[in-house]
């Protein structure tokens, strides 16, 4: 019995509670849907990398749980998200990254793989989007990474994307054509979850 108690206060969230947080704090379906992709996307990094699929999932899932509460302020924006999940046995690993994916809220450089890969990750999944949405039939399947990649040099393009942080994919020795594959593949897998 003791040692059934040790185990669970050792265990981080389960994706199932992550779900119910999401759906707790996140209102609007694209966020929900972005949300969902960045999962998809930092599970598929981690794969590649050798590391946790589950921890960089649930980082990648819960990375904008406080974005609709902060009106997106990019000062706070990941600050509160830091505050919610130390109070729900949340890894601290995940919670530095989520905490790190904002610069703009820490000062601080990202310095870790699973940093930048959640910077790069979630950052990714916004210009996957915005090429999808110019496509004829508006549907990842027919997204080839090549027309993510040239997206990548025409800065008008989803404009708000910052492509220094999806180049952050190379910090983690990941070369951008590679990245950008591996991510549109992650985000076709889940294209009926997430309506695209």
């Amino acid at each position: 019995m003791e040692l059934s108690i040790q185990i669970n206060k050792n265990m981080s969230i389960t994706r199932e509670e992550a779900i119910i947080l999401l759906n707790q704090y996140i209102k609007k379906e694209n966020m929900l849907n972005h949300c969902l992709a960045s999962e998809a996307v930092m599970k598929a990094i981690a794969k590649k990398l050798g590391k946790d699929e589950e921890k960089w999932g649930l980082a990648g899932l819960l990375h904008d749980l406080d974005v609709e509460i902060v009106n997106a302020d990019p000062k706070i924006h990941g600050l509160e998200t830091a505050r919610i999940l130390s109070d729900k046995n949340v890894d601290e690993d995940i919670i530095d990254a989520i905490k790190m994916h904002n610069k703009a809220a820490t000062g601080i450089e990202r310095h870790t793989d699973f940093q930048h890969a959640l910077a790069a990750g979630e950052t990714i999944t916004g210009l996957i989007v915005a090429t999808t949405l110019v496509y004829p039939d508006k549907k990842l399947q027919s997204v080839k990474p090549k027309s993510v990649t040239k997206r990548m040099k025409q800065k008008a393009f989803a404009a708000k994307v910052s492509r220094e942080n999806i180049l952050e994919c190379e910090k983690i020795g990941i070369p951008l054509n590679e990245f950008a594959e591996l991510c549109v593949d992650a985000m076709k897998e889940i294209s009926d979850d997430i309506g695209l």
